[in-house]
């Protein structure tokens, strides 16, 4: 199994940008302890990161055959962005959606994401810690997605 970590604008800058919301671990730190988490489980993790809206709807549509599923904190994009929303459902790919923050405890421009009804789930506001969540998130899907397989090819003998 391969899953795409896919991080939006400012995620780059966790670790110095507004630390008592964000806290003070950096994108690469939370990128290693889920490497750590993949291997544990032999599941192939990649990385990708961008502050452009066009660079994450291209790398969501490249994820289509090349990766079993996503993890995405789109940021600010969660709220605004028609084009990832449409982008995650085209490509019929089990996407986890990750924020850092309590959305729900914060601005209300940041209470309605544009992305969540798209999404196999959301996990929000445990911190860092919500990618890992989001990890084992995957974890299970893949396991309920193997059974079903496995039911279907028993049926079909």
């Amino acid at each position: 199994m391969k899953v795409m970590v896919i991080q939006g604008p400012n995620v780059n800058m966790l670790g110095i940008r507004e630390t008592h919301i964000y806290g003070n671990m950096k994108m690469d730190d939370i990128h290693e302890q889920m490497k750590m988490a993949a291997q544990q489980s032999n599941v192939e993790i990649e990385f990708f990161q961008s502050n452009f809206e066009g660079e994450l709807v291209d790398k969501i549509q490249e994820c289509m055959g090349s990766v079993d599923g996503i993890i995405i904190n789109a940021a600010a994009y969660s709220h605004t962005s028609i084009a990832i929303r449409d982008a995650i459902a085209a490509i019929n790919l089990p996407v986890i959606e990750v924020h850092i923050s309590n959305t729900y405890r914060r601005e209300e421009f940041r209470q309605k994401s544009m992305i969540a009804p798209v999404c196999a789930g959301s996990i929000i506001g445990f911190g860092p810690f919500g990618y890992h969540m989001a990890l084992m998130g995957l974890f299970q899907i893949f396991e309920r997605i193997n059974a079903h397989k496995a039911a279907q090819a028993q049926q079909n003998q």
